[in-house]
């Protein structure tokens, strides 16, 4: 695996360890200081495809499965949303002794929480995502979901109500931070995260790009997506193994986040 720091033109080899990409991936101070840090993680085709049959498993490897763990094992919560939850068969995020020191230091619980955004409230509640999961999920919904559904869903989740007809993404991230869960993380899917690009409230962009060609009518990462104006983001790093691409994009206006480690 290697890294390569396009803005220096620094190289770093032998990115293998998940020390090393910790630290190439750790969220900025802002973040020690009650100031929320929105990152996104997804997979792509060279053709813009975020799915392959219906799902994303089918655009992963190795190395993406173990950023992947990565991002996880920073953050402090995963934001999701209900339809990605469904065709995904999300589980509740596992602590690993791996990150155990760090996060505790860092004042983080073992695991991080899943937050799921849903209208509709259309869960599966009997699932170990509400049966067992080591932190409570989170369930955001809206004023006008319906009455019985969200009784039904507070027994077994903590229950954000975030705008009235639409769930308003800026109150309910401000509601995660709220709960002392500023190393925010978004899986998407690609509704959600356009929705989030649109509201103007991702702060960083992990894009892992797979070499396939999938055709097909898949939707992109950002799908209906109504944006006011395009958003420029700025490389900050791009890692790169058996042909896959991992990219970290920042807004323009952000400094790097990350000591870059002498490897």
């Amino acid at each position: 695996m290697q890294q390569l720091i396009s803005p220096s033109g620094n190289r770093h080899d032998d990115l293998h360890s998940l020390e090393a990409l910790a630290e190439v991936y750790a969220y900025p101070d802002q973040v020690n200081h009650g100031r929320p840090w929105l990152r996104a993680n997804m997979v792509a085709g060279l053709d813009g495809a975020a799915r392959l049959e219906g799902l994303s498993e089918g655009l992963s490897g190795d190395a993406d499965k173990r950023i992947f763990g990565v991002l996880r094992a920073l953050c402090d919560v995963v934001l999701v949303g209900a339809e990605t939850v469904r065709a995904e068969g999300y589980r509740p995020a596992r602590a690993r002794a791996e990150f155990a020191a760090a996060r505790a230091a860092a004042g983080q619980q073992p695991a991080p929480g899943i937050a799921i955004v849903s209208r509709s409230l259309g869960l599966a509640l009997t699932t170990p995502l509400f049966t067992d999961p080591p932190v409570r999920t989170v369930v955001i919904t809206t004023e006008d979901s319906p009455a019985e559904t969200r009784r039904e869903v507070a027994k077994v989740a903590d229950l954000i109500v975030a705008g009235e007809r639409s769930v308003d993404l800026p109150t309910a991230l401000a509601a995660l931070a709220e709960r002392g869960w500023t190393r925010q993380l978004t899986e998407g899917g690609p509704r959600l995260l356009g929705q989030l690009a649109a509201a103007g409230l991702l702060d960083e962009l992990c894009l892992s790009l797979a070499p396939l060609l999938t055709g097909g009518d898949a939707p992109r990462i950002l799908h209906h997506a109504e944006m006011s104006d395009t958003q420029s983001m700025r490389l900050v790093s791009l890692i790169e193994q058996k042909g896959f691409l991992f990219t970290r994009y920042l807004r323009p206006a952000e400094p790097a986040p990350v000591s870059r480690p002498s490897l």
